[in-house]
């Protein structure tokens, strides 16, 4: 069952220093294409309100630019480092606030969940995971950074979901 509209989402690997970012849409005959994705980075010498802002910036002219319906988005796994954690923590925060601001539906997906969707295995590496996207939808990772493999990950992730609800629907409880 595919839908005669396309269904556009920008996925996002969160991080501050480097985060990637995918947007990507379904068309009206059921595949996956790759509109736009980057790795984009701050500088580690700016403040970090400035860095988050410059993030912000990125991420609302994306929304504007492509307009998805969408935010596909990797949750926050706990890191060793408490203060990256927590700094990640409040990007991911601004992001959810502006794609909701902008009307977009909201999906979050852990890591173990991205794996196994895009390789089959949970507990895959990252080098599976950028063997698999090839093999998924059409995009050369040829000169991505790992954080722009890992939003194209996430935004596969959220194409699988997607079907998978609109094929299975939930029974009300």
């Amino acid at each position: 069952m595919y839908h005669t509209t396309p269904i556009t989402i920008i996925a996002v690997d969160p991080g501050y220093e480097r985060i990637g970012i995918a947007v990507m849409e379904k068309g009206s005959a059921g595949k996956e294409i790759v509109l736009h994705s980057e790795c984009f980075t701050t500088s580690s010498k700016k403040p970090f309100t400035e860095r988050l802002h410059e993030i912000g910036s990125r991420f609302s002219a994306l929304i504007a630019d492509h307009k998805p319906s969408i935010l596909a988005i990797e949750n926050l796994f706990m890191q060793n480092n408490q203060k990256t954690a927590m700094r990640v923590a409040e990007v991911r925060g601004a992001l959810i606030y502006l794609a909701k601001h902008a009307g977009l539906e909201i999906h979050e997906f852990t890591p173990k969940e991205i794996k196994l969707a895009v390789t089959g295995n949970g507990s895959a590496h990252k080098s599976d995971i950028a063997f698999m996207i090839p093999k998924l939808i059409a995009v050369s990772l040829d000169k991505k950074i790992d954080d722009e493999i890992d939003a194209l990950a996430v935004g596969i992730t959220c194409f699988a979901y997607k079907k998978t609800v609109s094929t299975y629907p939930q029974k009300n409880t």
